[in-house]
């Protein structure tokens, strides 16, 4: 059902149903009355995009994923998603698995006004062309924040998080804590390593054994454990960079018969709710998933409305907490 067809079922013009659409004030209320009646009766959809594309503001906000299947991506998203529509916004999301060829078919939609401004949860190390595709349009970087791009960011301190999750292993006896990392190409993966390694030598812990996973999955983490348990002298603690991770380690762990945390105690980070209810319960480092969502979509408005607001790199807090597996 086109505009033509509404206009004509409530006998006004295509200009009056744009204005009704807009909710311009320049309609008299029984015109007004008469349009949505139409609109409903003929179940007209209006073409967003492409009233955009004749305006100054959109309302919707570009927000970029690495992996939505993540629950830390999914969470953090949810955050954005109900702030925005609090201000008045909606979100087009894309999960990029930081493909370029990908994040630079979404971000023509910010030349083309289809969009207001970006939040990226992506590697810019990943993507070097990013920063160049995005330019001067408002742009905030969500969980991760690197201090060199002229963009405003919303993270936590991954070292001393890090650092803390280490120490705490530590101080319940573990000698021998090896880590599960993520990809170095994103900055919190380096910054965790960063923490990890502090605190071993901190310690005096000369024990040091890493890998490294492709993604952040189920699989991976279940790979890396088995790697780290084949080892001549394998760990006493993990510590893994995810949640999703620790959760394949775990279950590698039970499958060779270990006792969790008897013999070998496991540490995650996000704080995702799965966390709850595996067995025995996850220790792990929690983010404000959520509140990482509000305030980059806080930031990201307040850059829209005036360009001139200055570059802000916010570091939320952050909560280690105590369950049954360290």
């Amino acid at each position: 059902m086109s505009i033509d067809e509404v206009a004509k079922k409530a006998g006004v013009s295509t200009a009056t149903v744009s204005r009704v659409l807009n909710a311009h004030a320049g309609v008299r209320p029984a015109t007004r009355e008469r349009v949505l009646v139409a609109i409903r009766e003929c179940d007209y959809q209006p073409n967003l995009l492409a009233r955009q594309l004749r305006t100054a503001k959109s309302r919707m906000l570009l927000v970029l994923v690495s992996n939505i299947t993540n629950p830390f991506c999914s969470l953090v998203v949810r955050g954005i998603e109900e702030e925005a529509e609090k201000q008045g916004y909606h979100i087009l999301l894309c999960n990029s698995e930081s493909k370029l060829t990908r994040e630079s078919a979404y971000l023509g939609l910010l030349s083309g006004k289809v969009v207001d401004g970006v939040i990226t949860m992506d590697a810019i190390s990943c993507l070097p062309g990013l920063t160049t595709m995005i330019g001067d349009f408002p742009w905030v970087q969500c969980g991760e924040g690197d201090p060199g791009i002229d963009a405003s960011s919303v993270t936590i301190d991954n070292a001393e998080a890090a650092r803390a999750g280490v120490t705490f292993l530590a101080k319940k006896g573990r000698s021998r804590i090896a880590l599960i990392n993520s990809d170095m190409r994103y900055l919190y993966a380096e910054q965790r390593e960063h923490g990890y390694r502090q605190a071993l030598a901190e310690w005096g812990l000369d024990y040091c054994q890493i890998e490294y996973v492709d993604n952040l999955d189920y699989s991976e983490g279940a790979k890396a454990m088995r790697n780290l348990l084949a080892l001549p002298q394998p760990p006493d603690a993990v510590f893994a960079v995810s949640d999703v991770i620790a959760g394949g380690a775990l279950s590698v762990a039970h499958q060779l018969g270990l006792a969790v945390p008897q013999d070998l105690a496991l540490l995650g980070f996000d704080g995702v709710p799965f966390g709850n209810v595996t067995s025995p319960p996850l220790s792990t480092i929690q983010q404000p998933m959520h509140l990482l969502g509000v305030r980059s979509v806080q930031l990201l408005i307040a850059k829209i409305k005036d360009h001139r607001q200055p570059v802000v790199n916010e570091v939320l807090g952050w909560q280690l907490i105590e369950r049954g597996s360290a």
